[in-house]
């Protein structure tokens, strides 16, 4: 296992107990949350691998993909009373899978030869869509549509790892920067309220 399906497991890990914790809180049964986390995980990988023609999608040829997500949402549903006195928790596990996802989205697009905007859209890819089928699985709007930070700090994680690539920086340390720049992003636009301008504000009253 190389260092790029390390983060992958790690992102997978992530966006499962997202997932199973947004199942949790609309009171869905045992298959609704397991439904759920798979989707929030595999989802944006599976549009991923459609893009770039992959068959069958990795999932399928990956069982510790698939277990891991099995066993993320059991951790879940025995540790749900401690992530429920956290109000964040569901937050948490969502930035911290953006963050992973798009460094393995845009690793993958690089190692496709593909150009750098192309691999910073599969990374943006693979990190959103999972969340957006989540969402509307739940009945929510999806978060990307809500908070334009959340696509935005993908980008700009995006654009770090392209361009630490290019600068020939060891992968690992592109992997982590890249994440966290995505991590400290999301974060901070969440802690200051920062949001893109919105086009639609002057016409709220309407």
């Amino acid at each position: 296992m190389n260092f790029i399906d390390i983060i992958d497991l790690l992102g997978t890990v992530a966006f499962a107990i997202s997932g199973a914790l947004a199942g949790y809180a609309k009171r869905l049964d045992a298959f609704g949350i397991v439904i759920i986390a798979f989707v929030t995980a595999a989802g944006g990988g599976t549009l991923r691998d459609i893009l770039l023609g992959v068959r069958p999608v990795s999932w399928m040829t990956n069982m510790d993909l698939v277990y891991t997500i099995l066993i993320s949402v059991v951790f879940t549903f025995i540790f749900r009373k401690h992530f429920a006195k956290l109000r964040k928790t569901l937050f948490l596990f969502d930035t911290i899978g953006i963050g992973l996802y798009t460094v393995v989205g845009v690793e993958i697009g690089l190692n496709e030869g593909l150009h750098p905007i192309i691999c910073i859209t599969l990374g943006c890819i693979s990190a959103c869509f999972g969340g957006v089928i989540r969402d509307i699985l739940v009945n929510e709007i999806p978060v990307i549509f809500r908070k334009n930070i959340y696509a935005t700090a993908c980008i700009l994680g995006g654009i770090v790892y392209t361009l630490l690539h290019e600068m020939d920086v060891p992968l690992k340390y592109t992997s982590v920067i890249a994440a966290l720049t995505v991590i400290t992003t999301r974060t901070l636009a969440v802690i200051y309220k920062i949001q893109l301008p919105l086009p639609h504000k002057d016409e709220a009253a309407v």
